[in-house]
């Protein structure tokens, strides 16, 4: 989901776009973005994409399913065109017509903003001290949950 409408439940024709470079960056990796992991870092799959795709390497985010039958231009045109629509602010997305002109041409492209969602995450039993072995991962809570009746 796009970042505007997680944080003010605003949502547009931009967030839909959001959705679908999320979609392309998942389809090129080979990943889903709510589950990704890295064993160098902990940004989510835009955060590890873009990070990559700045340090010019691009083919680090590709599957390694499809490495050997790609074309390679065209797949970096992908993800290039899938950050531009996942960048933080809704003004800086491309419309989906925009979207459509920048996949079937060949003009040059904006550099992309950071992401929304880019800070790396804390994933749960690594660096939580209220989680031990005998968990696997899982907080204990001390609070109880009451239920109010009306009279």
């Amino acid at each position: 989901m796009a970042p505007e409408y997680i944080i003010d439940g605003l949502f547009s024709t931009k967030s839909d776009v959001y959705s679908f470079g999320v979609l392309v960056l998942e389809i090129v990796s080979g990943k889903r973005n709510r589950a990704f992991s890295h064993r160098d870092h902990h940004f989510s799959l835009l955060g590890h994409a873009w990070t990559f795709f700045n340090e010019e390497q691009w083919l680090d985010i590709v599957d390694a399913c499809m490495k050997e039958s790609i074309n390679l231009p065209e797949v970096k045109r992908s993800i290039h065109v899938g950050l531009l629509c996942v960048q933080r602010s809704p003004e800086d997305r491309p419309s989906m017509s925009e979207v459509h002109m920048m996949l079937s041409s060949e003009w040059a492209l904006p550099q992309p903003k950071k992401p929304g969602f880019f800070t790396e995450r804390d994933l749960v039993g690594e660096s939580s001290s209220s989680t031990n072995s005998n968990n696997k991962g899982l907080s204990i809570s001390k609070f109880s949950v009451s239920e109010v009746d009306p009279r």
